[in-house]
Order: C-alpha cells, then structure tokens, then sequence
C-alpha cells in the first residue's frame, strides 16, 4: 500500500507501532531468538506463512520487520527484507537469481565489494558476468539485448559519482525479461526512488547514510513482492540475518533522514563548487555541478544530489597522503554517510580489494579522495579544507 505522507513524515511513522507493546512511544528491542505457541496448529499455520507471526529470529523478528516496513515505505515497494550487511544484501540478492548459465550485466564502477563478487565469485558459479563501460548506455543496451536474467545498476556509482539513467536502462532490461537492481546507498530514497523509474529492486548499505552514525550494520532490500520473497527464502536458510539490536538503531536512525540528507544535500553542492574553483583540485565528482556529465540524468531522476562527492588531488598517492591527515573535522575512515564527515582514499576504503591496475583501468586515480559530507557547519568544513590545501 503506498503512503499519502512526505518522506520525512514517513521515515518517521513508518513501520512504527508493528510491535504490540502497550504505550511504547517507539518501537522497542525484542532479543527473543524464538517465541512460543501454545495452540499446535497456530504455530503450524505461522511456521508455514498462512498466518503473521513469529517463528525464529534468524527468519522474522519483530524489531527487524518494523525497520523492514520502513524502507518499503520510504521506497514505496511491495515488499522488502533485511541483512546483517549492505554486502550480505547485494550478495545474497545476486546469487538468489543468478546460477549456472545465467548472465548478469552491470557497470565497471560499483562498489569494490560488489565489483569483487562480479569479477571473482561468479564466474566461479559459470554465471557469465558483463560489465559495461559506465556512462556508455547503447552498450548497455546492446548488452542486455543480446541476453541478460539480471541487470545491476548504481547510481551515483561510488567513488567517481558517475550516473546511470535508470527509466531507460530498466525499459531495456523489462524488453529481455531481466530484473533490474538498483544500489542506492548513495541517493538514498529521500533523493532518489529506483523502483519509481522502473525497477524491480533496491538494495541498501543500511550501515551508512540510513543508519547515519556510524554505529550499526545492515542492509536491506525492497521491491517486487515476488522476488523480496525468493531473496528472503534464500537469506532465511544462508543465515545473514539483521538482528534486534542494530536493526533498531538503523530504524532510529532513520527518523532524522530528511533532515539529514537535506544538510548533506545542501552542503556537499556549497562544497563542490569550492573545489571545482580551487588550484590546487584537478577534478571534483559532485553531479550536482553543471559540469559533471552526468548533471541533466541526475536532475532528472534525483530530487538531492548527496552528500557524497569525490575529487583528485593536482598530484599523485604522496600528495593525498600529506592532504588527508592536514584536515581535523573529518574521521578518516572506511564508512560514509555518517552525521560527522568521513574521507578516505579508494585504495583503503571503497576499492581496497583491488589492486592499483584495476582501479586504474576503472579509472578511479590513486589521487582521488572520497568525501562524505556530514551535518557539521558547512563554514567550518570548508575552512578545514582550505587549511588543508595549504599544507600541500
């Protein structure tokens, strides 16, 4: 059923009061790993899914199914399930659809632990993997028509923030018959909705932007009824299961999103224009800039461009490592989306599975540096910054 609210109304509301405690102002932990029946053919008819209920923690938990309602609000999905990560969500999803002699077609730039399970896990499994140039999309489409079970799609794709036009690559997919799954960690959907632009599916790092402070771990996906369904059966029985406690802190989280998002919206544009004018910057990735080639997709299908952005220093590795530890208002870290802004480079946070050459032919330079903008005062980020800069 889909929401009449606004999103911030829903990222409160939704999902909240599933758990039927009396009173309770929100909703609270239930660590029960099992929960009992008196009545034989009640608990038959919860066990086999005739009836709602709970059954076992590893499969359905109370707090979990309040976060998990929350997203499928916030995504206006049919359906949606949860994992203990943003990782055991993608990959769990991918190896639910894709076996033997199936062909998965995505992108050069996702994330590295994504672009690890297209590169080495499944080719292992004979499933044959495509990846496309990113922003190419008339190889994407040729791609996914000569064949494709499921199209993998990121956008903006972490850490250059290149964009992907989601209606036109999930038309070319629906042609074939291909489920179109969709990353959106990085818009999140106070800024962008996939499943609205003809996708079958979005999937989350709920760790990062949702969570938003860096102090819980989970992932989660929503969609289609049919395949949330089958991604849950093959989750139920693998075991990457969210628990009670990080769920709840993810759902908490997830009340101050808008609010969140809109500084970090507003703040990563107020930013990237400073680099894009700075000496010392060769390139910022931000498609919130006219400049970057990605800007008329973007506003097309985004309503925030993010508070993500990356951008390459005028020099090689030594200048980054000179760079990154001159700025005091950031935790160099390997997160993002957190309320206290994160930096790295790829080669340690993003990409560390990589090696040089790889992220090399993805085009991802050792200059780079990823930067997660937080809710701090803009002034004050970019006078570090600028302190910053100077000491190179």
């Amino acid at each position: 059923m889909k929401s009449t609210y606004k999103k911030g109304t829903d990222a409160v509301w939704a999902g909240e009061g599933n758990v039927n405690t009396k009173g309770a102002t929100t909703t609270p932990i239930v660590n029960s790993v099992t929960f009992a029946y008196e009545d034989l053919d009640e608990w038959h008819k919860v066990a086999t899914g005739k009836e709602p209920g709970y059954i076992y923690s590893r499969n359905t938990n109370p707090t979990v199914a309040a976060l998990e309602e929350k997203i499928r609000v916030l995504e206006g999905a049919e359906a949606a399930t949860s994992f203990s990560t943003g990782m055991a969500a993608i990959s769990n999803s991918l190896f639910t659809f894709l076996t033997a002699g199936k062909r998965v077609v995505s992108l050069k730039d996702t994330y590295g632990g994504t672009s690890k399970v297209f590169l080495d896990f499944l080719p292992n499994y004979k499933v044959d993997v495509k990846l496309c140039d990113t922003t190419d999309h008339e190889m994407i489409e040729a791609e996914v028509a000569k064949g494709c079970d499921l199209l993998y799609l990121e956008t903006p794709t972490n850490p250059t923030l290149k964009i992907v036009d989601i209606k036109r690559l999930a038309a070319a997919a629906k042609k074939v018959g291909a489920i179109t799954m969709v990353d959106n960690t990085f818009a999140t959907p106070i800024n962008q909705n996939p499943l609205e632009l003809g996708a079958d599916l979005v999937v989350h790092s709920a760790t990062k932007f949702l969570c938003g402070h860096s102090d819980a771990m989970g992932g989660l996906v929503a969609g289609k009824e049919e395949f949330v369904k089958k991604i849950f059966g093959f989750r139920e029985i693998n075991g990457a299961s969210l628990q009670a406690d990080p769920a709840y802190m993810i759902a908490r989280g997830m009340k101050t999103l808008e609010l969140r998002v809109e500084r970090q919206n507003a703040s990563a544009l107020k930013i990237a224009k400073y680099l894009h004018q700075h000496p010392k910057i060769k390139d910022v990735f931000y498609p919130g800039l006219e400049s970057h080639q990605g800007h008329a997709i973007a506003k097309s299908q985004m309503r925030g461009f993010g508070g993500m952005m990356s951008f390459s220093l005028d020099g090689g590795w030594e200048l980054v490592k000179k760079f990154l530890p001159a700025l005091k208002l950031v935790h160099l870290g390997a997160s993002l989306g957190s309320v206290s802004t994160l930096a790295g480079p790829p080669r340690t946070t993003s990409h560390v599975e990589l090696t040089e050459e790889q992220r090399r032919l993805l085009g991802i330079p050792e200059s780079l540096v990823r930067y997660s903008v937080g809710i701090e005062n803009v002034d004050d980020l970019l006078t570090d910054l600028e302190h910053a800069l100077k000491k190179i």
